[in-house]
């Protein structure tokens, strides 16, 4: 197993890595450019390339298909088993080509944010047709409508984290970087759990393809993620945290992935209630503003480095706390949550430390 690991993780980095420049040309020839000058909002200085999720789709898709047929003629794996992974991964692929579809779009000629998020449902409903969804919830196996529910709350569990990852895309590396350490700490947890091979395989493939592409998103960013790869990351993690969690999810299996995606939860569970609340109207939801982390560490005088290491920062942190939870237990994740927290507290002034507001603007200009 650990071989296929390997390879996995080494075949969709060197893709994602080689094909990266490949997207910065076409993002250039198609008119996928951000430019800062649009909104006030945009931290960047100059007009950036966003397509760059491309790679990061190519580099999963070549590991995951190469390993996949060379495990199925080794006999390791049997795509259609009762699970029937045929289906699923079918169904990964298909819900890939919509999502990426309106999403490119979005990047090069751009387009309306309902229309985008019926792109999400429509990839969505793909996936749970192809049976990839939350299958029992302890609590509610005397419901009902039991199914029905399990297929809304799968719903709206890809949807969220997809828009989660998307919003979260506001510094260089930032998005990318939150999802590598989201896919390593999934990865733990599912080899803790006995999770199934596909998942692992998924996870890790993933993990790779973010590193391959991750030196050419750091600051100062040579090309983006685009809508075309922030909505993937999150959609796939979402998907593959249903794969890779029990049949029967507790509170633990159902808290965990929340606690590891806790800060784009968090980011975007709190700017949906800070839109509708400032606006007084649903629509404001689909309304961008200026109230993300990011953007508050980055107001208060933080570099876009150091903001992106202090998020970096509190993602492995809730990783940590889930890992250590799901393999040792609560009190001990919360003693791990004590103990880091007080180290902060003891060190918050250097750990945070604001360079001169003179020496920041200097260093921009």
């Amino acid at each position: 197993m650990w071989s296929d690991i390997f390879i996995a993780f080494m075949i969709a980095f060197l893709v994602s890595y080689v094909v990266t420049p490949y997207t910065v040309r076409l993002a250039k020839k198609v008119g996928a450019l951000d430019n800062p000058k649009t909104s006030s909002r945009k931290i960047h200085k100059k007009i950036t390339p966003r397509l760059g999720g491309i790679a990061i789709i190519a580099g999963l898709i070549a590991s995951t298909t190469y390993l996949f047929v060379t495990m199925s003629i080794e006999k390791k794996i049997n795509l259609f088993d009762d699970e029937k992974y045929i289906y699923k991964m079918v169904g990964i692929f298909l819900g890939t080509i919509v999502l990426g579809i309106f999403c490119f779009f979005d990047d090069t000629k751009g387009i309306k944010p309902y229309i985008k998020l019926l792109g999400q449902m429509l990839a969505t409903i793909i996936i749970i047709k192809s049976g990839i969804k939350i299958e029992n919830i302890k609590v509610l196996e005397n419901l009902k409508y039991q199914q029905i529910i399990l297929n809304l709350i799968t719903f709206i569990w890809i949807i969220g984290i997809t828009n989660a990852i998307n919003l979260t895309d506001g510094l260089d590396g930032l998005a990318a970087g939150v999802c590598l350490i989201a896919c390593l700490s999934l990865l733990i947890i599912f080899i803790i759990n006995g999770s199934t091979i596909f998942s692992i395989i998924l996870i890790i493939a993933l993990a790779g393809a973010i590193v391959g592409f991750m030196p050419y998103n750091m600051n100062p960013a040579r090309t983006f993620l685009g809508d075309t790869g922030s909505n993937f990351l999150g959609f796939m993690i979402a998907i593959i945290s249903i794969m890779g969690s029990a049949k029967t999810y507790t509170a633990t299996t159902i808290i965990a992935p929340l606690l590891v995606l806790a800060l784009p939860v968090f980011d975007t569970s709190f700017a949906i209630i800070r839109r509708i609340f400032k606006e007084k109207s649903l629509k404001a939801v689909f309304k961008a503003d200026r109230g993300h982390l990011h953007h508050k560490l980055i107001d208060k005088g933080y570099t876009q480095k150091q903001a992106v290491f202090i998020l970096y920062g509190i993602s492995a942190t809730f990783g940590l706390f889930a890992t250590i939870w799901i393999d040792s237990g609560i009190w001990k994740a919360l003693s791990f949550a004590l103990i880091a927290g007080a180290i902060i507290a003891i060190g918050y002034k250097d750990i945070f430390r604001v360079k001169n507001k003179t020496t920041y603007e200097g260093e921009n200009k």
